[in-house]
């Protein structure tokens, strides 16, 4: 018995070392980009366009990092970059949580239906919705402005979070709803200090999720914002490119800046969005 014991946990062990290299070679095959982009932000001209490929610095510069800041071209499309990122999060939470609460907590006629245009919304592609937003948008004379494309990429955020966040809400008992307002609270002060606070992991899911996809938004951007100065980070990293060659260190300094929040937000908020997207997609 104690044999078959023996035999049993070392095959286990085996088979978990096994596991451990195929993910541990799986995460170098993913995380060596990343590495690549960082390594060559900090080697200078000569190592980058050397016949030698260096697999990390020998001659560690951040000159390609200090190009980048003092260039005010790029000072001011960072802060375009987040200027439309908090917009369209802020634009996309208003709607969706609120959304997500009157589908999850009360009985509205149609909710399947309501729910099935929320997932066919998620499919189409940015290319099918620029025309008719262009129209209607130029019609209310946001173009040029930084809404107008927030409001474009909320457009397609907010039914990932109706989606997300409403079996958050239906998972709530109702006897939170009905201490709160013996209590005193009214609808929205219910709302704001018990129903949020319940689906804590669900929001910070959202709100990274929402911010995220103002980040790295480019059509949107590039096409109701016709006006240069007002362009985010995705849309001018072609400044690198010109007749004369083309600056590799800085664009990878530039993409490692363009990165970094989105490495940010991942490792300290991982365990939040993991559980925010896992709980909401199994609750009903």
């Amino acid at each position: 018995m104690n044999e078959k014991i023996r035999f049993r946990s070392s095959k286990e062990k085996r088979k978990n070392l096994i596991l451990s290299l195929i993910a541990l070679l799986i995460a170098i095959l993913f995380l060596f980009p990343l590495y690549w982009l960082i390594c060559m932000s900090f080697k200078s001209d000569a190592e980058s366009f050397g016949k030698i490929v260096t697999y990390y610095p020998h001659n560690f510069t951040v000159s390609p990092w200090l190009e980048n800041f003092r260039d005010k071209d790029f000072v001011m499309s960072l802060r375009n970059s987040f200027v439309i990122a908090f917009c369209s999060m802020c634009i996309s939470m208003v709607f969706g949580v609120t959304a997500a609460y009157g589908m999850g907590r009360y009985k509205i006629p149609g909710h399947k239906g309501f729910m099935l245009s929320f997932l066919i919304t998620q499919m189409l592609p940015a290319s099918l919705t620029l025309t008719p937003m262009y129209l209607i948008f130029s019609r209310l004379n946001l173009l040029g402005t930084f809404i107008g494309p927030a409001l474009a990429i909320a457009s397609g955020t907010v039914p990932f979070i109706v989606v997300t966040l409403r079996p958050y809400f239906k998972s709530v008992p109702t006897a939170l709803d009905d201490a709160a307002r013996i209590d005193g609270c009214n609808v929205f002060q219910a709302f704001f200090r018990i129903m949020i606070p319940a689906i804590k992991t669900g929001i910070i899911t959202c709100l990274v999720i929402s911010f995220l996809n103002g980040w790295n938004d480019l059509a949107y951007s590039m096409t109701f914002n016709v006006k240069p100065e007002m362009r985010p980070l995705t849309a001018n990293i072609y400044r690198f490119q010109n007749k004369y060659g083309t600056k590799w260190n800085c664009i990878m300094a530039y993409g490692a800046i363009l990165a970094m929040p989105v490495v940010i937000l991942f490792v300290f908020l991982q365990k939040y969005i993991v559980g925010g997207l896992t709980a909401g997609a199994v609750k009903e």
